[in-house]
């Protein structure tokens, strides 16, 4: 696999830890062991705002896709519809913001809304990031030519980490969220 596409791996699965977090959090609420933390679903969100939204999505269309784009006819159905859902990603961040201010204002009435946009949002992202990794990398390796590879790797590698955001703002709020989430989701209280 290449870099660039081992690097796009390693951010799928660091979001899909958070998105797997939110998920068992919602479910202990669902299933009454746990009480909602309005806080800490609102660092979640962030996160997901502030990392795959905003760093992660862009660099894929910008480099992966627009090469792709140009050496394999066959891609861009699937780019077109991968990038189409990168452009409604922050109207379904504003939903999950505005189910979960709902969620708080009204109390366990507003529960279920909540969970509703919880679980919508995580189907989505886990099939989009399976059609990345099964339809485009597939493509990506065997369509793109060496001096394509040279040009997506050095953009992905630019940043080594983009996860950690800048001077480390991300890396902060993934540590607030580990240490607040209670187990086994995170390291806080119970």
């Amino acid at each position: 696999m290449k870099q660039s596409l081992r690097i796009i791996h390693a951010e799928h699965r660091a979001l899909a830890a958070m998105l797997n977090g939110l998920r068992q959090l919602v479910e202990g609420i669902d299933k009454g062991r746990l009480k909602p933390d309005f806080g800490l679903f609102r660092k979640m969100i962030e996160y997901i705002d502030q990392v795959p939204e905003k760093v992660h999505h862009p660099k894929e269309d910008q480099y992966l896709f627009a090469r792709l784009r140009l050496r394999s006819p066959e891609a861009v159905p699937v780019i077109e519809r991968l990038e189409a859902e990168h452009r409604v990603g922050d109207a379904r961040i504003r939903a999950l913001e505005a189910a979960l201010e709902a969620y708080e204002k009204s109390g366990p009435a507003g529960f279920a809304g909540f969970q509703a946009a919880v679980m919508a949002y995580i189907e989505a992202e886990w099939r989009h990031m399976n059609a990345e990794e099964h339809e485009i990398f597939p493509l990506a390796e065997r369509d793109l030519a060496p001096d394509d590879w040279a040009a997506i790797d050095a953009a992905f590698l630019a940043n080594d980490n983009p996860w950690s955001g800048p001077a480390g703002a991300y890396e902060r709020l993934f540590s607030q969220i580990v240490n607040i989430a209670p187990a086994p989701v995170g390291l806080g209280p119970g």
